[in-house]
């Protein structure tokens, strides 16, 4: 089969590119589960907060807040809920908030005391020092991925699950693509294959950019007893030893972890989990008696820990959409408007400097 442009991966990366991109082009995506999002996409803790991801990432989420903001064409419904995040430290992390604070915008400190009344299971030694971003909100990642995937079918373009990438070949401008669905050729090629868009690069010959998929946990755990935690914010030690969301009437938990994985259909470690619980009993009053259920996702970092994105400089038409970490979900709609004008030819949402530091020029050497 014949398109304009290929996309490996569906995750929420791929699908929000091929989704603009198909407004100026015929796109094929390709994605080796039977579902769209198996992965990391459908296991990530969905907050849009402005300070996450650094400077690197900073203009990303400005074009983003606009989109999620006004989501036309992709939903009718809103994509945020207010939530807000509260960052808490211990006497000894204080560090850690104050490296967090020096590049943020739109945090507010708060007292121990306010600390404690936003979120009443926190113990006072575990927010000595405490801000909070009020402006933070929930994502509907669901509804989200499947509104990109609407938008990507009504221009014209094809989603194809269960096609695993066995092979890649270019001859003549032409990316050839096997999988067990058939062979798909295009003259560009869009690499948004997550934890696997290394290997991606070598079925095509081309050199990684030294991506590294790293395990993150999580689990759904009871609401403690007596309180309404929907009115919680998401709260997070600064030290990265854990972080809680309200979720659906539950608490999200998730230890922080950032563990090196080959690329996998990643699964909870229970001693990683264990222990985190065990970090988080230290700083709450909240007794942890059962998991309801468990999780895990792989956030794949650069080695800068910034993204990849933009034309590999080896390969005509073979564009990188990777590297996220774990700001894939609220940067997606700038990644996808930034890889739309790459692959469509059309002017930046993003200034020269900022497409320089994105691309995967600066991992190859001279």
């Amino acid at each position: 089969m014949k398109s304009d442009v290929i996309i490996i991966g569906g995750g929420i990366a791929g699908v929000s590119a091929g989704a603009l991109i198909a407004s100026g082009a015929q796109v094929t995506l390709l994605e080796s589960e039977s579902m769209i999002g198996h992965h990391t996409t459908g296991r990530s803790a969905a907050m849009f907060i402005r300070n996450y991801g650094g400077p690197a990432v900073a203009r990303l989420n400005e074009i983003a807040e606009a989109v999620f903001e006004n989501p036309e064409g992709i939903s009718d419904q809103p994509l945020l809920t207010p939530r807000g995040e509260l960052h808490v430290a211990r006497a000894d992390e204080a560090e850690h908030l104050e490296r967090y604070l020096r590049d943020a915008e739109g945090m507010d400190r708060v007292t121990t005391e306010e600390a404690l009344q936003l979120c009443p299971i926190l113990r006072p030694e575990a927010a000595v020092h405490a801000a909070i971003e009020r402006g933070a909100q929930a994502i509907d990642t669901d509804l989200l991925l499947q509104g990109y995937a609407k938008m990507l079918r009504r221009n014209g373009g094809r989603i194809e699950t269960g096609a695993p990438v066995t092979a890649i070949t270019h001859q003549g401008g032409t990316w050839r693509v096997e999988t067990p669905k058939g062979t798909f050729e295009a003259p560009v090629l869009v690499n948004a294959a997550g934890a696997w868009a290394d290997q991606v690069a070598g079925l095509a010959g081309l050199a990684p950019v030294g991506l590294v998929p790293r395990r993150r946990n999580a689990a759904i755990l009871p609401a403690p007893a007596g309180h309404d935690v929907e009115t919680w914010p998401m709260v997070v030690n600064a030290a990265d030893r854990w972080y809680i969301k309200p979720e659906a009437g539950k608490l999200m938990f998730s230890p922080s972890d950032a563990v090196p994985s080959d690329p996998c259909d990643a699964w909870s470690d229970d001693m990683e989990l264990a222990e985190g619980l065990d970090r988080f009993s230290q700083d709450v009053t909240y007794e942890v008696t059962r998991v309801e259920r468990s999780w895990a996702g792989l956030r794949s970092f650069a080695p800068d820990l910034a993204p990849v994105v933009g034309f590999d400089p080896d390969a005509t038409g073979f564009w990188w959409l990777a590297g996220q970490g774990g700001t894939g979900i609220q940067t997606a709609p700038a990644l996808a408007a930034l890889s739309a004008a790459g692959v469509l030819g059309q002017p930046s949402p993003v200034s020269d400097e900022v497409l320089a530091s994105f691309s995967p020029k600066r991992f190859r050497t001279a």
